[in-house]
């Protein structure tokens, strides 16, 4: 089977904040689990680096655009790296490639008759002397009655034309914009109504989408599909690949989805693959975002594909409601935000990864606590599976002389073991990852108590081959445990195995351990508790600047 796995594209216009990871860290957990599986995995991505977000970033600071999206790309990298994702392609949207890629895919819609020419109004600021871009224009959503930009509606995700909103004012000089006629090109979006009716009667019959795709794509359906501009005059992006309409660019919403597609091709022809196993309709898509972004996802997407003639379209669409800060809505301007960065210098990437899965905005938006990260780590990674590893091993330090005793496996711990393969496996998926990880950490606290009442410290004087029996069973669910979190936390995960001299992650159960333990270390360090006031008076400090 082949898998497809593709992570939504950050903006390059500032750092990565925690709302980022908790809605992409999913795409991660599959990639690693199903290469565990021995499938075929492409887990792909970028940094979008053609968006008028980074046009406003450079007017703020009086760079080049450029020069934004080189610092934040490589800040990016950086930060995916050291939190473990392992994109098979992590790329960008102002490359050579990705271009030509963006441009074949309009030509071929254009031959196919899906994109046509019109003449239109567009919003034109007389004091800047220059249409504007979607993003540059801001005013009142006419929908809900809150404050919008030009191109969709945070608060109802409503997509917008710059032209429906109300009390309407230009972001560069704050002045109000007029209306100029202008030539675009535009998508028959209408024309997939059909057949994307179908798509998604298909989706929400198996389970496939996370209910605020079905509920918000079934929205957009029942009000009816219109045709979208595909063409934008914009000072950087995708240029338009016709005689005369070489200056305007190809709008953001058909260019940065695509760039599943151009990094599909970019990993092809750098490995010297064929990734067309990725686009057939055999293949498992998974694509991992934020709820803002669903309608590019299961609408835009589909139907570009379905356009040019591509089979595989989007299988899974794995949609994450937002994350809170301290019970307040996350917000960038404001600074009121914990920053990856930030995190990545002070706490183990594992610690990340655990509390934005066990507390993820699945269903529901969820809230960033610095009293419960605290809290969280110290009770479940260092007081329930640290702890577990740490006795057990210490044990067979100790009293074995670092050599793992030989004895008769538990052989109700052994089925609990085999279970849980089937369980998790088919939580992740099904995309259900915060009730996969409660799942182990509910058998590790049985684990713990298995240890507890198991009493190897007795039995090591009074009957020395059930103690080897207890010790041996307890290596047997650590080297299993190690493999079941690998997908969820894959450096302490790293340590076990390396400890126990375990071959690569797996998805069966394994009893195959050869080293002898030595130096055996505390998987987690204890975060005091004196950080969670001094991390709350930072995050006020940091918003009132």
């Amino acid at each position: 089977m082949s898998v497809l796995i593709g992570g939504a594209w950050p903006y390059a216009n500032g750092s990565l904040h925690l709302g980022h990871i908790a809605s992409l860290l999913s795409g991660d957990i599959l990639a690693r689990y199903y290469r565990a599986k021995g499938e075929n995995v492409l887990y792909v991505s970028g940094s979008d680096c053609n968006g008028t977000p980074i046009s406003i970033r450079a007017k703020q600071e009086g760079v080049t655009p450029k020069e934004i999206a080189d610092k934040y790309h490589e800040e990016f990298r950086n930060c995916f790296e050291k939190l473990g994702f392992t994109y098979d392609c992590y790329t960008r949207t102002d490359t050579a490639h990705h271009h030509n890629v963006v441009q074949n895919i309009f030509l071929e819609l254009l031959n196919n008759e899906k994109i046509y020419t019109k003449e239109i109004e567009q919003v034109y600021c007389n004091t800047c002397e220059q249409f504007l871009p979607d993003r540059f224009v801001e005013g009142i959503c006419p929908s809900c009655g809150q404050g919008a930009r030009g191109d969709q509606c945070d608060h109802c995700s409503k997509i917008l034309d710059p032209l429906d909103l109300l009390e309407k004012h230009c972001r560069i000089c704050g002045d109000s914009p007029t209306t100029k006629k202008t030539e675009h090109f535009y998508f028959k979006l209408s024309t997939f109504q059909k057949e994307l009716e179908k798509y998604v009667h298909t989706a929400k019959e198996h389970r496939l989408w996370r209910a605020n795709a079905i509920q918000l794509t079934e929205r957009y359906l029942k009000e009816g599909l219109h045709d979208r501009a595909v063409s934008r005059d914009l000072p950087i992006g995708v240029s338009i690949p016709v005689k005369g309409y070489e200056e305007k660019k190809i709008y953001v919403w058909i260019e940065a989805v695509s760039g599943y597609y151009s990094a599909s091709k970019k990993w092809a022809e750098d490995n010297n693959k064929d990734d067309s196993i990725y686009w057939s309709e055999n293949t498992k898509a998974y694509y991992i975002h934020g709820k803002d972004n669903i309608p590019f996802h299961s609408i835009i997407w589909p139907s570009i594909l379905m356009g040019v003639g591509i089979k595989g379209l989007p299988t899974y669409i794995v949609s994450n409601e937002y994350l809170t800060v301290e019970k307040k809505k996350l917000s960038t301007s404001k600074n009121w935000a914990v920053w990856v960065p930030d995190m990545l210098a002070k706490y183990q990437p594992d610690s990340i990864r655990y509390f934005l899965t066990i507390n993820a905005p699945e269903n529901r938006d969820s809230d960033f606590s610095w009293r419960e990260f605290v809290y969280s780590h110290n009770s479940e990674l260092l007081g329930a599976y640290g702890n577990f590893v740490n006795r057990t091993l210490k044990f067979v330090e100790k009293y074995y002389d670092g050599i793992i005793p030989v004895g008769k496996i538990n052989s109700q711990l052994k089925s609990e073991i085999l279970r849980l393969y089937k369980e998790i496996g088919s939580h992740i998926e099904d995309t259900n990852f915060k009730p996969a990880l409660e799942e182990i950490f509910d058998f590790i606290r049985n684990a713990n108590k298995y240890f507890d009442s198991q009493q190897p410290w007795i039995q090591i004087k009074e009957n020395p081959t059930q103690c080897a029996d207890i010790i041996a069973t307890c290596v047997y669910l650590i080297g299993n445990l190690a493999q079941l979190l690998n997908p969820f936390l894959p450096f302490s995960s790293q340590i076990v195995k390396g400890l126990l001299g375990m071959e690569d992650f797996s998805w069966i159960p394994t009893g195959n351990f050869s080293n002898n333990l030595t130096n055996v270390r505390p998987l987690f360090e204890r975060i005091e508790i004196e950080t969670i006031t001094s991390e709350i008076e930072q995050l006020n400090k940091q918003s009132e600047t």
